[in-house]
């Protein structure tokens, strides 16, 4: 089993800036590509991000693109999600998540941080 904890949700401003952080155990990380994801209330999940295993190849959904980067550090088994220019409908819950690179579906899932963009 891989373990995921996030951390570094919070209340922010619009147009603030806040640094999601997951931290990886269990399974040896660089076998994992890794993934963002969100639910506002009310909604589905949705895809926000995604790093390959080697930290290329971040992938964006479009309302994202040119305000939030992805990043990993394998020597700490650790993805980020910086997000920039936030705006209230960036509210959710958000959570990583790890797929084999081997894989299709994404095989473990965090427990989810909040983050909450005010106007």
């Amino acid at each position: 089993q891989m373990q995921l904890v996030e951390s570094g949700g919070g209340l922010v401003q619009a147009g603030g800036s806040l640094r999601l952080s997951c931290a990886a155990s269990g399974r040896p990380f660089t076998n994992y590509d890794m993934g963002w994801f969100r639910r506002a209330p009310g909604k589905e999940r949705e895809f926000v991000a995604a790093i390959s295993w080697s930290g290329g190849s971040p992938i964006y959904t479009g309302s994202v693109k040119g305000r939030f980067t992805i990043s990993r550090d394998n020597a700490k088994s650790t993805v980020y999600l910086q997000m920039n220019s936030l705006k209230p409908e960036d509210t959710a819950v958000y959570y990583c998540a790890a797929r084999h690179y081997f894989m299709a579906e994404y095989d473990y899932w965090g427990q989810g941080t909040q983050v909450t963009v005010s106007s």
